[in-house]
């Protein structure tokens, strides 16, 4: 069975929005974290901001719709120029007047009911990205842009399931495309703004003013491993997903995907998360090459994982898988993995997707701690086997 993969589950699904079907939970992992704020994100249950799901209301969707298009757009990315100078400070309804006609709502036909989530336009000829689990298993999807009353039909490119990013495309041309930020201009302590439409209430879409609370966040669940997020206190809630959090200057430095819920014996409050522009760029080229027809072979290692409980750095290997790279290295269970090509991780969710990021055939630099004693392996990894 294919490893690479915690031992025990670090979050939990969120409980179902009514008239939903119940979903499987599993208890958190009780490694105890390093720092107080961290404590909050670990253990804290973090429930992906999924969308509402309820019972689809209305008339089916009339036969005048344009079919979209099934291929990826071939315009580049819009992404800022690095610049001296970073404004800082949001003047919240400027941003939000300039951010709003590259926001959509977005709803799916879901087992019977229906995902509401978000999206943004990212080309003049209607690609838009959002979250992949607002669009899991959806047999149709919708979107509505600013100032328009009538939903439109959209193709689904391409899906990355453990990015959890996915690429629509909405029939037509002329759309004001997002500018995405310089992934290098994003700075601890920045003010952003998170855009989208909150629990599925009508009108415009809701605008949430925070900071930037931590950079190159990791967290996990189920087949989602995410690192390289960053850390927000602006308000982020059902319905949010796959919206932009924007800087000051309306550039979108990343896509809102998940949030903190406290427990009964621990507190979370205003801890959302979102995946960097850093991260979500290259992830975005991807699903256009997957749209094409090319073909992802996802890295493997070989190796279980499990956090440490004593708040040391590092992971624990808890299983070595015969006849893959790790066993070909000398990897052995008990080592540590500190970091993954000269990155540190306090975390399994963030060596997964360090690993995951790769493809098969890439090399990849593993520092170990063995005994007290540091050693490096380089490995080249393989496609990930199907179970």
């Amino acid at each position: 069975m294919a490893t690479d993969w915690p031992t025990k589950p670090v979050f939990m699904l969120p409980p179902p929005a009514p008239g939903a079907a119940p979903l499987p939970s599993a208890p958190p992992a009780s490694r105890r974290p390093r720092r107080a704020l961290l404590l909050v994100a670990i253990i804290a249950t973090v429930a992906w901001v999924a969308g509402l799901t309820g019972a689809l209301l209305g008339d089916q969707l009339s036969d005048w719709l344009d079919k979209p298009p099934n291929r990826a757009s071939d315009e580049p990315l819009n992404v800022a120029e690095p610049r001296d100078v970073i404004e800082t400070r949001v003047n919240v309804a400027k941003v939000a007047d300039y951010v709003a006609p590259s926001v959509v709502t977005i709803s799916a036909d879901v087992n019977g009911g229906t995902s509401l989530g978000t999206g943004v336009i990212i080309s003049t000829d209607g690609e838009i990205v959002t979250n992949a689990h607002v669009i899991k298993d959806a047999t149709e999807i919708r979107v509505r842009l600013a100032g328009e009353t009538e939903p439109r039909r959209v193709s689904l490119l391409a899906s990355d399931r453990g990015n959890d990013l996915a690429l629509l495309r909405m029939s037509g041309d002329g759309f004001e495309a997002a500018t995405f930020a310089d992934p290098g201009s994003v700075r601890l302590g920045d003010e952003v703004v998170a855009i989208g439409f909150a629990l599925g209430l009508d009108g415009e879409p809701s605008v949430t003013l925070g900071i930037v609370s931590a950079l190159r966040r990791s967290i996990g669940q189920s087949d989602v491993f995410l690192d390289g997020l960053i850390q927000t206190d602006a308000a982020i809630s059902s319905g949010n997903s796959g919206g932009p959090l924007v800087n000051a200057a309306g550039e979108v430095v990343g896509i809102n995907t998940a949030v903190a819920r406290g427990t009964s014996t621990t507190a979370a409050t205003n801890v959302g998360f979102a995946i960097s522009v850093a991260e979500a760029l290259p992830i975005v080229e991807a699903l256009r090459a997957q749209a094409a027809g090319a073909l992802r072979r996802e890295a493997y290692f070989g190796v279980g994982l499990e956090d440490r409980r004593d708040g040391g750095q590092g992971v624990i290997i808890t299983g070595v898988e015969a006849g893959t790279p790790a066993a070909s290295a000398g990897v052995v269970v008990g080592d540590l993995i500190v970091a993954v090509d000269g990155s540190t991780t306090d975390g399994s969710a963030g060596v997964i997707a360090a690993i995951r990021d790769r493809e098969a055939g890439d090399t990849i630099d593993i520092t170990l701690v063995r005994e007290g004693n540091l050693i490096e392996v380089t490995v080249e990894l393989i496609e990930r086997p199907d179970n």
